[in-house]
């Protein structure tokens, strides 16, 4: 049995939340968000509550069951509150700017680092933080981890772009032979 399955998903006032042939779609304003489930999970609206329930006994089902909840969970919660990520520049002369639709970054390369915007997200850099926002998890995680590849910290200095929360495990250098 499903933990993270059993529990219901409340909706919350001012979300519209309608099932079609397999999927869910969930509304706030102008911003909607879906979850497709295929035939895997039975999904139905209760009393403001979606619950969930498998669709078979199999291992697969199960499975599904609690993953689909949190994505569903986790549509609605991007839908009220949003998610955030934030990333931190560290190194002499690694500098970030948001120009128009765009991230530049000066990580220590012979050329600037120019990262386009995608849809639905907002970048903005204060100092060597950089953060980023959107209503979609798996994106707003996706955009963050795409800009630490550029430069991922080093275990010497600590220079390149970290997570604000992330602790990197630092190394002793070569010492002298004496």
């Amino acid at each position: 049995m499903s933990r993270i399955g059993k529990q219901p998903v409340a909706i919350p006032s001012g979300v519209e939340v309608k099932l079609e042939e397999g999927k869910l779609i969930a509304k706030k304003g102008n911003i909607s968000q879906e979850v497709d489930f295929g035939d895997r999970v039975k999904v139905a609206i209760e009393d403001n509550k979606i619950v969930f329930s498998p669709v078979g006994d199999d291992k697969q089902s199960r499975a599904f069951w609690g993953t689909y909840r949190s994505l569903t969970a986790n549509a609605i919660e991007g839908l009220v509150k949003g998610f955030e990520k934030k990333l931190e520049i560290n190194g002499v002369g690694y500098r970030a700017a948001v120009k128009g639709k765009e991230l530049e970054l000066q990580l220590g390369f012979s050329h600037p680092i120019i990262y386009p915007i995608p849809e639905g997200i907002q970048i903005s850099v204060e100092k060597n933080i950089i953060t980023i926002k959107g209503h979609d998890k798996q994106k707003v995680g996706q955009v963050a981890a795409e800009i630490r590849s550029f430069r991922p910290p080093e275990p010497y200095k600590g220079k390149g772009v970290k997570y604000v929360d992330e602790v990197i495990i630092r190394k002793a250098g070569k010492t002298a032979k004496k």
